[in-house]
Protein backbone atom coordinates (compact mmCIF):
# COMPACT_ATOMS: atom_id res chain seq x y z
CA UNK A 1 0.00 0.00 0.00
CA UNK A 2 2.72 2.46 0.65
CA UNK A 3 4.93 1.65 -2.30
CA UNK A 4 1.60 2.09 -4.22
CA UNK A 5 1.06 5.99 -2.80
CA UNK A 6 5.05 6.39 -3.43
CA UNK A 7 4.92 5.37 -6.79
CA UNK A 8 1.66 7.19 -7.67
CA UNK A 9 3.27 10.55 -6.24
CA UNK A 10 6.64 10.27 -8.48
CA UNK A 11 4.34 9.95 -11.02
CA UNK A 12 3.25 13.38 -10.87
CA UNK A 13 5.15 15.73 -12.57
CA UNK A 14 5.17 18.24 -9.59
CA UNK A 15 5.94 15.77 -7.33
CA UNK A 16 9.26 17.45 -6.18
CA UNK A 17 7.16 20.41 -5.20
CA UNK A 18 4.77 18.53 -2.95
CA UNK A 19 7.35 16.92 -1.16
CA UNK A 20 8.86 20.27 -0.38
CA UNK A 21 5.41 21.41 0.43
CA UNK A 22 5.00 18.10 2.84
CA UNK A 23 8.27 18.97 4.29
CA UNK A 24 7.89 22.03 5.39
CA UNK A 25 4.60 21.36 7.04
CA UNK A 26 5.99 18.18 8.55
CA UNK A 27 8.79 20.34 10.60
CA UNK A 28 6.20 22.81 11.60
CA UNK A 29 4.20 19.72 13.05
CA UNK A 30 7.29 18.66 14.91
CA UNK A 31 8.03 21.82 16.52
CA UNK A 32 4.52 21.44 17.77
CA UNK A 33 4.18 17.97 18.85
CA UNK A 34 7.03 19.11 20.78
CA UNK A 35 5.33 21.61 22.35
CA UNK A 36 2.29 19.35 22.88
CA UNK A 37 4.12 16.57 25.05
CA UNK A 38 6.06 19.37 27.07
CA UNK A 39 2.94 20.99 27.86
CA UNK A 40 0.85 17.61 28.74
CA UNK A 41 0.67 16.58 32.40
CA UNK A 42 -1.09 13.80 34.26
CA UNK A 43 -4.08 14.88 34.52
CA UNK A 44 -5.01 16.01 31.11
CA UNK A 45 -6.25 13.19 28.59
CA UNK A 46 -5.03 14.19 25.21
CA UNK A 47 -3.62 12.91 22.17
CA UNK A 48 -1.63 14.64 19.37
CA UNK A 49 -3.26 13.61 15.34
CA UNK A 50 -2.31 14.71 12.39
CA UNK A 51 -1.25 18.10 13.88
CA UNK A 52 -3.95 18.51 15.91
CA UNK A 53 -3.99 18.38 19.86
CA UNK A 54 -7.08 16.35 20.58
CA UNK A 55 -8.57 16.87 23.96
CA UNK A 56 -11.25 14.12 25.37
CA UNK A 57 -14.17 14.73 27.43
CA UNK A 58 -15.48 12.47 29.98
CA UNK A 59 -16.87 9.60 28.68
CA UNK A 60 -20.22 7.68 30.07
CA UNK A 61 -20.95 5.16 32.90
CA UNK A 62 -21.02 2.21 30.21
CA UNK A 63 -17.58 3.46 28.79
CA UNK A 64 -15.77 3.74 32.23
CA UNK A 65 -16.99 0.03 33.43
CA UNK A 66 -16.37 -2.18 29.93
CA UNK A 67 -12.68 -0.47 30.57
CA UNK A 68 -12.04 -1.53 33.99
CA UNK A 69 -13.58 -4.60 33.57
CA UNK A 70 -11.04 -5.48 30.99
CA UNK A 71 -8.29 -3.95 32.33
CA UNK A 72 -8.79 -5.61 35.07
CA UNK A 73 -9.13 -9.13 33.51
CA UNK A 74 -6.28 -8.51 31.30
CA UNK A 75 -3.47 -6.64 33.81
CA UNK A 76 -4.13 -9.71 36.32
CA UNK A 77 -3.73 -12.65 33.95
CA UNK A 78 -0.62 -10.95 32.15
CA UNK A 79 0.82 -10.20 36.13
CA UNK A 80 0.07 -13.74 36.89
CA UNK A 81 1.76 -15.27 34.29
CA UNK A 82 4.63 -12.76 33.36
CA UNK A 83 3.91 -12.15 30.09
CA UNK A 84 4.51 -8.41 29.69
CA UNK A 85 3.15 -4.86 30.82
CA UNK A 86 -0.73 -3.75 30.60
CA UNK A 87 -1.57 0.15 30.92
CA UNK A 88 -4.40 1.86 30.42
CA UNK A 89 -5.25 5.75 29.09
CA UNK A 90 -2.16 7.24 30.44
CA UNK A 91 0.27 5.53 29.04
CA UNK A 92 1.54 7.61 25.73
CA UNK A 93 2.33 5.91 22.49
CA UNK A 94 3.89 7.69 20.58
CA UNK A 95 4.60 6.88 16.43
CA UNK A 96 6.12 8.29 13.80
CA UNK A 97 3.34 11.27 13.29
CA UNK A 98 0.90 10.72 16.41
CA UNK A 99 0.87 10.25 20.00
CA UNK A 100 -2.07 8.62 21.15
CA UNK A 101 -3.72 7.31 24.77
CA UNK A 102 -5.15 4.14 24.06
CA UNK A 103 -7.41 3.03 26.13
CA UNK A 104 -5.68 -0.38 26.96
CA UNK A 105 -2.80 -1.66 25.89
CA UNK A 106 -0.36 -4.50 26.06
CA UNK A 107 3.18 -5.50 25.72
CA UNK A 108 4.76 -9.06 25.65
CA UNK A 109 7.46 -9.28 28.13
CA UNK A 110 10.34 -8.25 25.82
CA UNK A 111 9.14 -5.45 25.34
CA UNK A 112 7.87 -4.67 28.55
CA UNK A 113 11.90 -5.62 30.41
CA UNK A 114 13.13 -2.46 28.57
CA UNK A 115 10.54 0.34 30.54
CA UNK A 116 12.21 2.75 32.73
CA UNK A 117 10.41 4.37 35.97
CA UNK A 118 11.00 7.70 33.76
CA UNK A 119 9.78 7.12 30.65
CA UNK A 120 6.69 8.83 29.25
CA UNK A 121 6.93 7.26 25.54
CA UNK A 122 6.16 4.12 25.18
CA UNK A 123 6.68 1.88 21.53
CA UNK A 124 3.31 0.07 19.80
CA UNK A 125 2.07 -1.74 21.52
CA UNK A 126 1.15 -5.55 20.98
CA UNK A 127 -2.70 -5.53 21.46
CA UNK A 128 -4.51 -2.10 21.73
CA UNK A 129 -7.98 -2.03 23.10
CA UNK A 130 -10.03 1.52 22.23
CA UNK A 131 -13.56 1.61 23.59
CA UNK A 132 -15.96 3.86 21.59
CA UNK A 133 -17.58 6.78 22.47
CA UNK A 134 -19.60 9.19 20.55
CA UNK A 135 -16.24 11.69 20.24
CA UNK A 136 -14.37 8.86 19.24
CA UNK A 137 -15.38 6.61 16.44
CA UNK A 138 -14.35 8.52 13.70
CA UNK A 139 -11.22 8.43 14.83
CA UNK A 140 -11.16 4.74 16.53
CA UNK A 141 -12.18 3.05 12.84
CA UNK A 142 -10.06 6.07 10.77
CA UNK A 143 -6.42 7.54 11.21
CA UNK A 144 -6.03 5.27 14.31
CA UNK A 145 -7.07 1.84 12.52
CA UNK A 146 -4.13 2.78 9.94
CA UNK A 147 -2.05 4.11 12.13
CA UNK A 148 -1.79 1.54 14.68
CA UNK A 149 -1.76 -1.30 11.69
CA UNK A 150 1.25 0.60 9.77
CA UNK A 151 2.94 0.96 12.77
CA UNK A 152 3.12 -2.91 13.51
CA UNK A 153 0.67 -3.53 16.12
CA UNK A 154 -0.58 -6.98 15.82
CA UNK A 155 -4.20 -6.88 17.51
CA UNK A 156 -6.77 -4.46 17.76
CA UNK A 157 -9.73 -5.10 19.77
CA UNK A 158 -12.93 -1.96 19.53
CA UNK A 159 -15.23 -2.55 21.88
CA UNK A 160 -18.83 -1.45 21.33
CA UNK A 161 -20.70 -0.69 24.83
CA UNK A 162 -24.15 0.02 23.69
CA UNK A 163 -24.28 -2.93 21.36
CA UNK A 164 -22.10 -4.85 24.07
CA UNK A 165 -19.86 -6.06 21.03
CA UNK A 166 -16.01 -6.59 20.60
CA UNK A 167 -14.43 -6.47 16.70
CA UNK A 168 -10.91 -8.37 16.54
CA UNK A 169 -8.55 -7.52 14.10
CA UNK A 170 -5.31 -9.39 13.02
CA UNK A 171 -2.36 -7.25 11.01
CA UNK A 172 -1.94 -9.26 8.20
CA UNK A 173 1.75 -9.13 7.69
CA UNK A 174 1.83 -7.96 3.82
CA UNK A 175 -0.03 -5.25 3.69
CA UNK A 176 0.41 -3.80 7.11
CA UNK A 177 -3.33 -3.46 7.47
CA UNK A 178 -5.96 -5.38 9.77
CA UNK A 179 -7.84 -8.26 8.68
CA UNK A 180 -11.19 -9.07 10.52
CA UNK A 181 -10.70 -12.36 12.70
CA UNK A 182 -14.33 -11.94 14.60
CA UNK A 183 -17.27 -9.67 16.08
CA UNK A 184 -18.19 -11.13 19.26
CA UNK A 185 -21.31 -10.30 21.78
CA UNK A 186 -22.47 -11.33 25.09
CA UNK A 187 -22.25 -15.15 24.87
CA UNK A 188 -19.54 -15.63 22.73
CA UNK A 189 -16.16 -16.13 24.33
CA UNK A 190 -13.13 -13.68 23.16
CA UNK A 191 -9.41 -15.40 22.60
CA UNK A 192 -6.46 -12.97 22.41
CA UNK A 193 -3.62 -13.64 19.32
CA UNK A 194 -1.37 -11.86 21.38
CA UNK A 195 -1.60 -12.58 25.22
CA UNK A 196 -0.79 -16.27 25.41
CA UNK A 197 -4.10 -18.04 27.21
CA UNK A 198 -6.14 -15.44 27.33
CA UNK A 199 -9.36 -16.62 26.89
CA UNK A 200 -12.69 -14.76 28.49
CA UNK A 201 -16.48 -14.91 28.23
CA UNK A 202 -17.41 -11.44 26.12
CA UNK A 203 -19.99 -10.99 28.43
CA UNK A 204 -17.55 -10.70 31.67
CA UNK A 205 -16.16 -6.94 30.01
CA UNK A 206 -20.22 -5.87 30.78
CA UNK A 207 -21.52 -7.47 33.06
CA UNK A 208 -19.87 -7.48 36.93
CA UNK A 209 -21.23 -10.68 37.97
CA UNK A 210 -19.73 -12.62 34.61
CA UNK A 211 -16.38 -10.14 35.18
CA UNK A 212 -16.16 -11.62 39.22
CA UNK A 213 -16.41 -15.14 37.98
CA UNK A 214 -14.14 -14.90 35.23
CA UNK A 215 -11.56 -13.50 37.33
CA UNK A 216 -12.24 -16.10 39.91
CA UNK A 217 -10.91 -18.87 37.48
CA UNK A 218 -8.21 -16.47 36.09
CA UNK A 219 -6.87 -16.63 39.40
CA UNK A 220 -7.40 -20.14 39.96
CA UNK A 221 -5.90 -21.24 36.91
CA UNK A 222 -2.63 -19.77 38.18
CA UNK A 223 -2.75 -21.49 41.54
Amino acid sequence: MLETRVADLLEAPDAKLVIERVQAILANESERRRAFREWLRDDVKAEFINGEVIMHSPVKRRHLDATQNLLMLLRVHVHLHKLGAVDSEKALVGMTRNDYEPDICYWNADTAASFQDDQMEHPAPDLIVEILSKSTTGRDRGVKFEDYAAHGVLEYWIIDPVRKSLEQYELDDATMAFASVATLYVGDTLTALTVPGFVIPVGAIFEKTANMETLRLLMNKAI
